[in-house]
């Protein structure tokens, strides 16, 4: 670790008209704060999105990284505006993680960011699915249904739900379907089968109660109700529950989640993200958990694709994740 960190940085940061520049910025150290310098970057949906859609120029864009620790602050740490793609990034000690040594590079890493955080929240936080968390066990006669399995959130959370000894079935384009099982996926399906909601009834006995539906447009949230057994159950999605998944069955219970609650102060997008203490903490304790389950390969990292270009060419990525292109990998930048 050392003092020496300039008194500005290349960051990418919203700009009027929908857009995003990289602009140098000031470093501006906070003694509170762990900075680090960054090496990797890699791309949420929700980065394009809030370039386009929270209006606050000249903030840093950019939820996940990776990065060696140059300065540590004095008295723990503080919530800062301050987004991932940049040179230098503040975080706070509670909510990073150490990487086992030789383990996973920082591109690997990096991927690790807000897709994993949000599927550790959606199965294991006691006010979402409340899944045995591992190191624990479930019996392993019960199923959990994950819609969108080669996303980046469904891939974490197959690997999580099958550590923590539950059956996952899942949907997925079939180009991904030896992905998905190589993760831990009990059963995948093609969600464009027309008998997909008859096949998942067969597989699981017809006994499903939980589900995770990482896509959550009313098409999948709709699917995912109807592969459900009768009778009460739970359905966690990452968008706004839909009322035409409500009406299919009244009984299963469609709640949102997305990992910003946990992050200590409010995030201004969509309806918005306040902050929920027992969120942070619940993070804070899984995080502890991590770099044991990635130095026995328990937890693998997305596969990634890097974006060549540096911070220059991230604005690119958002438009060809927007254009839908990113299926079964995640983009990952040196900067």
């Amino acid at each position: 670790m050392s003092a020496s960190v300039p008194k500005t940085m290349r960051a990418l940061t919203t700009q009027p008209e929908r857009k995003a520049a990289v602009t140098e910025v000031p470093y501006q150290a906070l003694p509170t704060m762990r900075s680090s310098s960054r090496l990797c970057g890699s791309a949420e949906p929700t980065d394009w999105k809030f370039v386009e859609f929270v209006q606050n120029h000249g903030t840093i864009c950019g939820c996940d990284w990776s990065g060696n620790v140059v300065q540590v602050g004095k008295n723990g740490g503080s919530y800062t505006d301050r987004g991932a793609f940049a040179e230098y990034v503040k975080v706070e000690p509670d909510l990073t993680w150490k990487v086992p040594p030789g383990t996973l590079s920082h591109e690997e890493t990096a991927t690790m960011g807000c897709a994993f955080w949000t599927s550790a929240q959606a199965l294991f936080h006691p006010t979402r699915l409340a899944l045995v968390e591992p190191p624990n066990k479930a019996s392993g006669n019960e199923w959990i249904f994950v819609y969108g399995g080669s996303s980046s959130v469904g891939l974490y959370a197959i690997q999580l739900a099958h550590l923590a000894g539950y059956k996952v079935v899942t949907v997925a384009s079939p180009k991904h379907h030896e992905l998905v099982k190589s993760l831990g996926t009990d059963a995948v399906f093609d969600y464009k089968d027309p008998d997909v909601v008859s096949k998942i009834k067969e597989v699981t006995g017809d006994s499903l109660h939980v589900g995770f539906d990482t896509i959550s447009v009313p098409e999948s949230q709709v699917l995912t109700v109807k592969s459900f057994a009768s009778g009460p159950g739970k359905l966690i999605v990452i968008q706004q529950p839909e009322d035409d998944a409500k009406k299919v069955n009244t009984e299963v219970a469609i709640e949102h989640t997305l990992i910003y609650t946990a992050l200590g102060k409010e995030l201004k997008l969509g309806n918005g993200y306040p902050p929920i203490p027992e969120d942070r903490a619940h993070m804070a304790q899984f995080l502890k958990k991590v770099p044991g389950l990635v130095s026995s390969g328990a937890i693998k990292p997305n596969p990634i694709r890097l974006w060549e270009g540096g911070l220059e060419a991230i604005p690119a990525g958002f438009l060809y994740m927007k254009e839908g292109k990113v299926t079964g990998e995640k983009l990952v930048y040196r900067v």
